[in-house]
């Protein structure tokens, strides 16, 4: 199969402290699922830390791990975002946002300084938390004649299918039902043959 419908992410949100000549840098590793959710945490940790110089961060989202972005916050350029993002991806991470918070104690770092500062934070913060494999789910509502509520039934177990939200409507049924992506095709061929039986996405995630 080429298409792989597994992702790793982080499962809540982590703390990391890196000391260096008298800054400090303050990491959140923080999970996500959407743009619009990573400008909210950015803001909200801006109003937290609104008296540090530099907030800095990377973000990865979706499965195939994609959609990235990186943000220096005015430290010299490929000295924050980038090794932040660096250990994000060398755990193969996404829908995660770090961003590492600078407070300057007053010496310069260098180059290699900052890089290693940023690097590190965010490697603390992401180790105070734990990654999980998750899966890609497709939704679909399907509805059919009560009369084939076995055969429904017992493609639905077979193939470890989940249920909810069960309706009777006069004759019919209709249920959602969610299995992983890998397995669209071999479950709605399945439930297809079903006489009566139709079946309509509703989202995956």
């Amino acid at each position: 199969m080429l298409f792989s419908d597994t992702y790793k992410t982080i499962d809540y949100e982590a703390k990391g402290l890196f000391k260096a000549k008298g800054s400090r840098f303050i990491a959140h590793a923080i999970p996500v699922s959407s743009q619009e959710e990573i400008k909210k945490r950015l803001e909200e940790l801006r109003r937290e830390y609104h008296d540090a110089r530099h907030h800095c961060y990377a973000w990865v989202l979706s499965p195939d791990r994609q959609t990235w972005r990186v943000n220096d916050d005015g430290e010299p350029s490929g000295t924050a975002g980038k090794p932040i993002l660096g250990q994000i991806n060398s755990r193969e991470l996404t829908n995660i946002l770090v961003v590492v918070i600078r407070y300057f104690g007053g010496t310069l770092l260098g180059v290699s300084g900052l890089i290693n500062a940023y690097r590190t934070a965010a490697a603390d913060a992401l180790e105070n938390t734990t990654v999980s494999e998750r899966h890609l789910t497709e939704f679909w509502l399907i509805t059919f004649p009560y009369q084939a509520m076995n055969d429904v039934m017992k493609v639905l177990k077979e193939e470890n299918c989940g249920q909810s939200a069960h309706r009777y409507t006069g004759q019919e049924v209709s249920v959602e039902v969610s299995f992983r992506v890998s397995l669209s095709l071999q479950v709605t061929e399945r439930l297809n043959k079903i006489a009566g039986l139709k079946a309509e996405w509703i989202r995956t995630t």
